[in-house]
């Protein structure tokens, strides 16, 4: 399945606060577009920039002890493409778990070394607010702010102009407005990251939008249950992520729409995506790309 991400550089001009439900008449968003894909083998760079790719994500698993000489041939091979690179850097979280606070200063260490490289973003982590990705019992928005107080001023320290990207919460609903042990929805995090102070300690804020079934431009008629959910429609998404960050502006790193078009039956869990075809999934994604190109929500 192909995901694709938007990186969008500018700033949100609103005024700020907690999230709150999308208003008609907030101003549109003041942005730079930039638009990349993330790849696994980087292959196709000439349909890429076709497409008007100017950047490539690619994701780093961390383990301690590893060097970060480790990271410097991704981060050259984009370059040598003609593309910026934004760099997901993730970790382990069973290392984690064994003493966070030292790891979040190991953590920062490699980051730094990493920055030395050159990288024109460096992402700090994925999705913090579930437990496949953090420590369960571990799992706030401000427990992963503490890694970004270490992250952030130890990348600035080796190189002032790699862009810092927070990382996307997981979208959902699942912890019914809460956290607990196993998670958060994402609007707590962000609530709880932007209460700890996580404003200072980036660049631009990570986000996910990657379990639409209709066009960007659609606010409501998604068919599925909670079905004015925020995260089942991209403009709803925009505008909260943005409403907790007003002084900062957003990046996608996913931002797709799933088919199993030429694929075969999607697995169990992802039926939802069942009736999205493969145009459906080109129409949208241009769609996306026009209406953030735009600043509209």
């Amino acid at each position: 399945f192909q995901w694709i991400i938007l990186v969008l550089i500018g700033t949100a001009c609103r005024p700020g606060g907690t999230p709150i439900p999308p208003t008609p008449t907030l101003p549109p968003l003041n942005v730079t577009f930039e638009l990349g894909g993330q790849v696994f083998s980087f292959t196709k760079p000439d349909l890429m920039k076709s497409a008007g790719m100017n950047w490539v994500k690619q994701q780093f698993v961390y383990r301690q002890q590893d060097e970060p000489d480790l990271v410097a041939p991704i981060i050259q091979e984009a370059h040598n493409k003609g593309f910026k690179i934004l760099l997901n850097v993730v970790g382990d979280v069973n290392q984690m778990a064994a003493n966070p606070a030292s790891y979040y200063t190991d953590f920062a260490t490699f980051l730094r070394a990493v920055a030395l490289f050159n990288p024109d973003a460096i992402q700090v982590w994925n999705e913090p607010n579930i437990d496949r990705e953090w420590p369960a019992g571990n799992i706030s928005g401000e427990a992963y702010t503490q890694m970004l107080k270490a992250a952030y001023p130890a990348i600035k320290a080796a190189n002032a102009t790699v862009l810092v990207v927070s990382a996307a919460p997981a979208p959902t609903g699942f912890f019914n407005g809460q956290c607990t042990a196993n998670g958060c929805d994402d609007n707590i995090f962000l609530q709880q990251m932007v209460s700890a102070g996580a404003e200072a300690y980036l660049d631009c804020v990570g986000i996910h939008y990657n379990e639409g079934i209709l066009p960007p431009d659609a606010t409501s008629g998604d068919p599925r249950g909670n079905s004015s959910h925020y995260t089942r429609y991209y403009a709803t998404m925009v505008d909260l992520y943005a409403r907790a960050f007003p002084n900062k502006p957003l990046c996608f790193d996913e931002l797709g729409y799933l088919s199993a078009e030429g694929y075969g039956p999607l697995p169990a869990g992802f039926e939802w995506a069942d009736n999205v075809t493969a145009q459906n999934q080109a129409d949208w994604l241009a769609r996306a790309a026009s209406l953030s190109k735009q600043g509209k929500r």
